[in-house]
């Protein structure tokens, strides 16, 4: 007896909406660069090779249906961005050089606590299994990395670059690691009187 018809970690829908867990390759965003000294700014163009859609499927749907209404009178549930996770190949995460194109050197990873993150056990990093059939690489979401990118623009693009989605009970859990992670409280360091 099955509990339930899950039987994998990602599908691939046929919906013409953005939807959350989407998994998109080659994705170009707008990148401010700021100097911290002078405050003065560059606009460049930077490329993630893999994203997940974060914005809450429930919001995506509203938007999509309301904007498919040329009647409608309100416009309360358009969304003007959509939250984006960029998804790092796993063996150039471990080595530290995922950020390298932006001229960052990051932590490696390796043992134990590479282990940790493949486990789920570390809450800063979220990791997504391979699936060859639908191009889909061994994936690590560093939870501290996220952006929005233009509705507009990312449907666009959103075509030409889905490549699957995150089974509905493994969407959730990343959605519910990732505000775990954005809610956590830094308590202050207290000195022992």
């Amino acid at each position: 007896m099955s509990l339930s018809k899950i039987d994998s970690m990602y599908v691939k829908h046929t919906s013409k909406r953005i939807c959350q867990g989407d998994i998109l390759r080659n994705i170009d965003i707008i990148d401010w660069n700021i100097d911290d000294i002078s405050g003065e700014y560059e606009i460049s163009e930077a490329s993630l090779p893999y994203v997940i859609v974060m914005t809450q499927d429930c919001d995506l749907e509203w938007d999509f249906n309301f904007r498919s209404e040329p009647a409608a009178e309100k416009h309360d549930k358009y969304l003007h961005s959509v939250l984006i996770c960029p998804a790092y190949i796993s063996e150039v995460f471990k080595k530290g050089d995922h950020l390298k194109s932006s001229g960052l050197k990051m932590n490696t990873w390796g043992g134990d606590n590479y282990k940790k993150i493949l486990q789920q056990s570390n809450t800063r990093f979220h990791y997504l299994e391979q699936n060859q059939a639908l191009q889909v690489p061994q994936l690590i979401i560093d939870f501290k990395h996220y952006c929005t990118i233009p509705r507009n623009a990312l449907y666009m693009m959103y075509a030409e670059h889905y490549l699957a989605t995150i089974n509905i009970l493994f969407r959730e859990s990343l959605s519910q690691r990732f505000s775990s992670y954005l809610s956590r409280i830094g308590l202050p360091e207290l000195k022992k009187e």
